[in-house]
């Protein structure tokens, strides 16, 4: 039997889909689900240009982001009612992670858009900090967020969903003139009748690559409960045929209990914000109306829960095995064995608006059932609690990322793309960045354009993929401002600043409508701040119009309303009620203002460090060095690279793996001081 198979050309093509799907897709855009009896159908071609393995965050950022460069693309999935599943927690975003929704959106990916319309509770974490840091974070319902993703990829030109599984690819023998070098060709997918050929293919099998589910003990084949692993024959031909190093990562999920075996009165109430904040630049307001939102709730684990993990050890064949597994949302087990004695938060987190479940974010454990069950109820909140689904473990192949490119293609083979847990990372968010870069270059590939790269001072994006590419992983990489140099400059207020306009000029990925808007918020913000740095006045002339502001009178030259605007305190608003001048047309970016006031002279000075360092590329570095032992900041991986490779130039530093901007800011500082130092010490000894 032919697979079933639904046609993005959906307007053009209405005869190859069932009446009741046409009507739920223009007249009830809102309730979208797939039909239980599908439309079969023949694939309307045999080559595409992209074929997007898997139907997650990856691939549905993927596959459509290949489609918006020109792209005709096919997503393979196993099944079409899963596309946008939320597999673990129904969050999106958070600290880093929103910065990656931020710019997803920005490129015109879908993910944020889905999660302003499906979400039920917003909040900005580490609001006491500044806004660089800021986590824009949501809590999702299941239900609408899966609907908005199929809504969206059946609904997408130049998309074709098909359902099934993928066997194997279809990869060429190695060129002789370029020994090693194979180029993908297609993929053949489980009881097909014919080969699908494709110039280049995108794998996001997430945990399904060989994947494998743990409870108790008890193992059985599978990415995600209910659905069954990738077929092996992927697996054996990324590491015998092409000769791909893999390695073996694992992962979990809490029990899902139900709401109302929850005793309340004994948790701690978590309010969303009062005015959400949507991840989508092309919406001022989410679909929940803010005093319907749902809050979530806090609890903390108690000695019973040591107990009952500490005499269980024994029955949790998943715990015992030394696979890594998440350093930053570990399981429960893994929490007691490293922090004995600690009591632990938890987060109760919402379902959906009409869901009876709750997410205990903070207890993924892969215990047996009825141990699970103990477990909970050793928690005052949950001595009542019933568990709709049981917590498991998830044990899965991945790809070293250091084999491949900045454009997340393979180096080994030409066309073939991976995004994703492939490639060794954790989060929906961290799926999505990659799966979105790598659908734009799949798509640039196969029609006939250079793919592309994006430098981790421009974007998290980039940093995510500079640091897969360039570090590689022993534990699933998850995304942290942290780990951004120029964090300063990379906010997530600004993502439409800096990828949008580009995206649409040169990516070639971003539409229209979108770049028409960037243009005109950079152009208003240009405006804006340059009425403001016009407007000067001395130090008591200003704390006469803001009588509430701490503005030193020491100060003898004027200050203009930009420089006031950096003072904690100060608003735009403020600032048009106390001016003269016409600026309060620019009242709808108060807040964009204010933060572009207060990071100007951070950032900068960041891109004076990065001209520096562009005008002394050619600086030598002393061979003698001991990089181990240098007093200067450096990560314990940028150590060991420079002194492996042991460069000549500070140039040569930049363009090794994993050298970070920062590194060669403090490179070249010490190659400075160190000379100032030897050139006194001369002059002394003259």
């Amino acid at each position: 039997m032919l697979p079933e198979v639904y046609h993005g050309e959906l307007r053009r093509d209405k005869g190859k889909i069932s009446l009741m799907l046409l009507r739920q897709l223009l007249l009830k855009p809102s309730i979208i689900q797939p039909p239980t009896s599908r439309t079969v159908c023949g694939l309307p071609h045999k080559k595409y240009d992209v074929i997007v393995v898997g139907g997650g965050h990856a691939g549905t950022e993927a596959a459509t982001a290949a489609t918006r460069v020109g792209a005709q693309t096919l997503l393979i999935t196993q099944k079409i009612q899963t596309i946008g599943a939320l597999s673990c927690n129904p969050s999106l975003g958070g600290v880093g992670k929103g910065h990656l929704v931020r710019e997803v959106d920005a490129l015109d990916g879908i993910c944020g858009r889905a999660g302003d319309w499906a979400g039920v509770h917003f909040s900005i974490l580490n609001r006491s900090k500044g806004p660089a840091v800021w986590g824009l974070r949501a809590q999702l319902d299941r239900d609408r967020y899966r609907q908005f993703i199929q809504r969206e990829l059946l609904n997408t030109p130049s998309l074709t969903v098909l359902e099934g599984a993928v066997e194997d690819l279809l990869v060429s023998d190695p060129n002789p003139d370029q020994p090693g070098q194979h180029r993908v060709t297609g993929v053949r997918i489980v009881d097909g009748s014919q080969p699908i050929y494709s110039s280049s293919v995108v794998l996001t099998t997430g945990t399904f690559l060989s994947g494998s589910l743990f409870m108790g003990q008890t193992t059985s084949p599978g990415g995600r409960i209910g659905d069954p692993p990738s077929c092996a024959g992927l697996s054996h031909t990324l590491r015998e045929k092409i000769g791909l190093k893999t390695g073996r990562l694992r992962t979990g999920t809490p029990p899902r209990i139900f709401k109302n075996t929850v005793d309340f009165s004994l948790t701690a109430i978590h309010a969303p914000d009062k005015e959400p904040t949507p991840f989508s630049y092309l919406n001022k307001n989410v679909w929940c109306k803010p005093e319907e939102q749902l809050p979530c709730y806090l609890i903390r684990t108690t000695p019973g829960v040591e107990r009952v993990v500490m005499e269980s050890l024994h029955l949790n064949s998943h715990i015992q095995q030394d696979t890594k597994g998440p350093r930053y949302c570990p399981s429960i087990e893994s929490r007691v064995l490293r922090f004995p004695g600690r009591s632990h938060q938890v987060w109760l987190e919402p379902e959906g608006m009409t869901s009876e479940l709750l997410y205990p974010q903070g207890l993924s454990m892969t215990l047996p059932p009825d141990q699970q069950l103990r477990l909970l109820r050793e928690i005052p909140a949950l001595q009542r609690v019933e568990i709709q689904t049981p917590g498991y473990g998830v044990q899965y192949d991945f790809v070293c990322p250091t084999q491949l490119s900045p454009s997340l293609q393979v180096n080994r083979v030409q066309g073939l793309f991976l995004a994703g847990q492939i490639n060794g990372t954790t989060g929906y968010e961290e799926a999505a960045a990659q799966g979105l870069w790598a659908g734009v270059n799949a798509g640039r590939t196969a029609v006939s354009l250079p793919a592309l790269a994006l430098s981790r001072t421009q974007s998290y994006i980039g940093v995510l993929i500079d640091d897969l590419v360039g570090l590689g992983v022993t534990e699933p990489y998850r995304m942290f401002t942290s780990r951004a140099e120029f964090r300063a400059a990379l906010r997530p207020d600004n993502a439409d600043l800096r990828l949008s306009v580009r995206g649409f000029e040169e990516i070639g990925c971003v539409s229209a409508t979108r770049y028409k808007e960037a243009v005109r918020v950079r152009d208003n913000l240009t405006d804006a701040l340059s009425a403001l740095q016009s407007i000067s006045m001395s130090a008591p002339k200003w704390k006469e119009r803001l009588k509430d502001v701490n503005i030193s009178e020491s100060k003898s030259s004027l200050l203009s309303a930009l420089e006031v605007l950096q003072y904690k305190g100060v608003t735009f608003e403020m600032l048009t009620s106390a001016l003269p001048e016409p600026i309060s047309a620019y009242l709808d970016l108060s807040q964009r203002l204010k933060i572009e006031a207060v990071y100007r002279p951070h950032c900068e000075m960041q891109q004076r460090e990065m001209e520096r360092i562009r005008e002394e590329e050619s600086l030598s570095l002393p061979q003698d060095v001991d990089y181990f032992s240098l007093p200067i900041s450096l990560s314990q991986e940028v150590r060991e690279v420079l002194d492996r490779v042991r460069p000549q130039t500070l140039g040569a530093a930049t363009r090794l793996p994993g050298i970070t901007p920062a590194a060669i800011v403090h490179l070249l500082q010490y190659v400075h001081r160190t000379r100032r130092r030897k050139g006194t010490e001369r002059r002394a000894n003259n």
